[in-house]
């Protein structure tokens, strides 16, 4: 990861203005990528909703319920990280060099991988913090006590005031997280993987894409979003299809954005 802040490519970056029906072309071209690849990618996204199952059921097991919600809502702040091998699997088909399920593992030898490592770490500590954040809009509603099942928590949660109180500042506070996430990481791990760049150039072209485009970058994020809880809601499981389609289609968003 040494020098991975430092910008390396001096070659001008321009970005494109684009249009709400681009996002359609994007979304397309995600689908055709998940149709050349098929079971390869539904394989390999799997590990996604596997890892959240067990992770909730280690909350529930642990007394930590408050912190189930937070969890999965939390995934949206680190998915780009793990859409990486997505993007790279794109890139490689766009190049005519797919061979599959493989292809996703050459973010391993990329030159780029001490970059991407060190954007990564970023996302997983606006996760951690948010975490903190939540569990601490617990306390202050509910106090030290943990809930004792999720009948209790649910019924607190929903007939009381505090319990309403805590709804309405945790989705504020959650969605000023997801706002920062998705503003310095929507196309900087694509930019990563395609061009010689630092981290710090990486964030900035990505607020400057969402600076020349707010509302398509808006409808985009509720696109994701909305692909996100539709994924999470059959136990995660939704997540093995939604995710590749999100993660093909944004590097399809980047190429749109940040042409060669």
């Amino acid at each position: 990861m040494d020098g991975a802040w430092e910008a390396h490519d001096g070659a001008p970056l321009a970005v494109q203005r684009i249009k709400a029906g681009d996002l359609r072309d994007v979304l397309r071209k995600g689908f055709e990528d998940f149709g050349a690849y098929r079971t390869d990618v539904i394989f390999l996204c799997l590990f996604y909703p596997i890892v959240g199952i067990v992770l909730a059921r280690f909350i529930v097991g642990s007394g930590m319920l408050q912190l189930l919600f937070p969890l999965v809502s939390g995934f949206a702040i680190i998915a780009p990280f793990f859409a990486v091998g997505l993007y790279e699997m794109s890139r490689r088909r766009e190049k005519g060099m797919a061979n599959g399920w493989a292809d996703a593992f050459g973010v391993a030898t990329s030159p780029a991988l001490g970059q991407i490592v060190v954007m990564g770490l970023l996302l997983a500590a606006l996760l951690a913090l948010w975490l903190f954040v939540a569990h601490f809009i617990y306390l202050l509603s509910f106090g030290p006590e943990p809930p004792e099942s999720i009948n209790d928590f649910a019924r607190e949660v929903f007939t009381t005031s505090a319990g309403w109180t805590m709804i309405v500042v945790g989705i504020g506070v959650g969605f000023l997280f997801a706002l920062v996430a998705a503003v310095i990481s929507v196309v900087s791990f694509p930019l990563l993987l395609d061009r010689n760049v630092g981290v710090l150039t990486a964030i900035r072209m990505s607020v400057r894409v969402v600076a020349a485009n707010p509302g398509v970058m808006a409808l985009w994020g509720l696109i994701i979003a909305g692909g996100l809880v539709l994924g999470a809601i059959p136990l995660l499981l939704g997540l093995a299809i939604v995710l590749p389609v999100l993660g093909h289609a944004t590097w399809h968003l980047y190429r749109k954005v940040l042409p060669r």
